[in-house]
């Protein structure tokens, strides 16, 4: 075995100049941020806790369930409320007294806790949408085992939750951890209806300030992004992200840009169409060279460019 060439002597003191130079890639000193480590694992155990039985090794007898259901919750609690304490310290929300953080810790872990049962109510719906929507999907025990969306979507729901309660970071590494699993970036922000279904998921963006109505069907490669970012932090807290309205279809590398642009309900919007301007409901959008051209599906007749 070859002996390692010795640490040259001046790399600790290479580090630290470095520490000290580039402050801003750092934290020393402060409060402790959340454990990433543990909001993977406190996620992990809610996939379980949303589908008993698909994300466990062996088997749960339904005599067990209630023991089953109660260890897993309050293992996710214990671990859990020191973890939003850490998030509401590193940014606390305006208004909220900084005495009064493990208090509203608790409040938002017993109402993020008591949203379950309703954001189980809602996947229910997201995965009919993926069985009718997928003549290749053999059964519902598929979709929640084998298909990515299901994953992605159920996190960016759970987060959803905690982004609303105004809980810095956690919902953005749950949804990112999600992300790297999936190929699909669901920011915890965005708003998402009922039967919601995205087939293939790789490369799907759907941005912060997005709206999504419900029946909305989309396929892999979908950007629904900002027009622009180069105004910055200047654009923080601003409606930058489309709305899609009920019952849309929008086919695979399609890209719906900014926070002014409205898909009409049961509109179709093509594959690979880059859309910068909202279309009214029953539209059929199709890329024409670097344009798109609007059809009323209805009456099949062009709509003028808006």
């Amino acid at each position: 075995m070859l002996a390692m060439d010795p640490i040259r002597d001046d790399t600790i003191e290479r580090l630290l100049d470095s520490y000290k130079r580039l402050g801003g890639i750092n934290r020393l000193d402060g409060n402790n941020l959340p454990s990433k480590r543990s909001i993977i694992r406190i996620t992990e155990r809610l996939l379980r806790v949303l589908f008993p039985g698909y994300f466990d090794d062996e088997p749960i007898p339904s005599l067990q369930l209630d023991s089953y259901v109660t260890s897993l919750i309050s293992s996710i609690a214990f671990e859990l409320e020191p973890e939003l304490i850490k998030s509401l310290e590193f940014t606390t929300p305006e208004g909220l007294d900084p005495k009064d953080i493990p208090s509203y810790a608790r409040k938002v872990l017993n109402e993020f806790l008591g949203s379950i049962p309703a954001v189980r109510e809602v996947l229910t719906t997201d995965i009919e949408a993926a069985y009718n929507g997928d003549p290749a999907a053999l059964s519902r025990d598929e979709i929640i085992l084998a298909y990515p969306f299901i994953e992605c979507i159920s996190v960016q729901r759970l987060a959803h939750i905690l982004y609303k309660a105004h809980i810095p970071l956690i919902p953005r590494i749950m949804t990112e951890w999600a992300h790297s699993r999936t190929g699909m970036d669901l920011h915890p922000g965005a708003k998402i209806g009922e039967y919601f279904f995205v087939d293939h998921c790789t490369g799907t963006v759907v941005g912060e300030t997005a709206v999504i109505g419900n029946h909305v069907k989309m396929y892999q490669g979908v950007g629904l992004v900002a027009r622009s970012l180069s105004a910055g932090r200047a654009l923080c807290g601003t409606k930058r992200h489309p709305t899609i309205e009920d019952h849309v279809t929008i086919y695979a590398g399609a890209t719906i840009v900014g926070g002014d642009t409205v898909v009409g309900a049961y509109s179709t919007i093509g594959a690979n169409v880059f859309l910068t301007h909202s279309v009214p409901p029953y539209s059929l959008v199709l890329a024409e060279g670097e344009n798109v051209r609007v059809i009323n599906k209805k009456s099949k007749s062009k709509l003028p460019e808006i």
